[in-house]
């Protein structure tokens, strides 16, 4: 089974604002270039270089609080995937375009939702709806549009 990658977005520093990108380049120090999230701090492991939501939990998040405006960036992750269901296990392998991602745990919705709208926080919080946090494996290049697939194989190295 094959997603797509609808939407890629970085922060350039911590609580900055949020920009959307067409494309990027993905490197194994660095996460989607330009976000500050990415980059790999001394003796760090990495296991929130880059984040992944699923369009369909977004969605499911706006119906229950009755705010389908409010876009899908304001959650904050760095990538929106559609038609695929993303794992819920550390260690499984993510193919995006060109790079290759490891799923390393669940990426916990925070208190700045309730400033999308009040009760967004907890929306996001069952089922992993608030997104997967991820270590890059491979890097590459991304671009909106591109195949998203579960990769067979599992990520050997701690996560």
């Amino acid at each position: 089974m094959t997603g797509r990658l609808l939407g890629i977005a970085r922060k350039s520093r911590p609580k900055g604002a949020v920009e959307t990108i067409d494309r990027a380049f993905v490197g194994l120090d660095s996460g989607v270039e330009g976000d500050h999230r990415g980059l790999l701090k001394p003796g760090g492991r990495g296991r929130r270089q880059v984040t992944a939501m699923m369009k369909a939990d977004w969605d499911a998040a706006m119906a229950e609080l009755g705010h389908p405006a409010a876009a899908w960036s304001d959650r904050r992750v760095n990538l929106l995937i559609d038609g695929l269901d993303l794992p819920r296990e550390a260690g499984a392998l993510l193919r995006v375009g060109d790079a290759l991602f490891a799923i390393t745990g669940e990426c916990d919705p925070c208190v700045r939702m309730e400033s999308v709208a009040v009760g967004l926080e907890a929306a996001l919080t069952p089922g992993w709806r608030g997104g997967r946090t991820m270590k890059v494996v491979e890097a590459g290049d991304i671009a909106i549009g591109d195949p998203v697939s579960i990769e067979t194989q599992e990520f050997r190295e701690a996560v």
